[in-house]
């Protein structure tokens, strides 16, 4: 299988992990929409909605309120949009939620700098 995630989940790939567990990562999007724009992937693949348990599901949910406590905690951003793609605007084909934090003003921080507010 050539799927990204996949291969960041098996370390074959390199990642910002700021969270992790025997269930999901947390990674930093590395081409953000904003400042501290994260990703949760299911360490076992699942193509999208349709393919994914219920449990697992719930699990990852579980971690976004965490993660969304802890981003708010760190990078103090006014609003956070979650959102997860199927089918055709689905970038890459593995199950996964983005969380994208909105700021009333501008902010900029290199990606390294991110992970380091960032990872647990």
């Amino acid at each position: 299988m050539d799927c990204i995630f996949c291969k960041i989940n098996k370390l074959e790939m390199p990642s910002y992990t700021i969270y992790e567990d025997d269930i999901v990562r947390v990674i930093l999007d590395i081409h953000p929409d904003s400042c501290g724009h994260c990703l949760i992937i299911p360490k076992k693949h699942y193509q999208d909605i349709e393919d994914i348990d219920i449990d697992t599901l719930n699990h990852i949910m579980s971690i976004y309120k965490k993660m969304y406590l802890h981003i708010k905690d760190r990078l103090k951003f006014d609003g956070l949009t979650i959102s997860q793609n199927n089918g055709i605007v689905e970038d890459v084909k593995h199950f996964h939620l983005h969380l994208v934090p909105k700021y009333n003003r501008s902010k900029n921080l290199e990606l390294e700098e991110i992970y380091n507010l960032l990872k647990i």
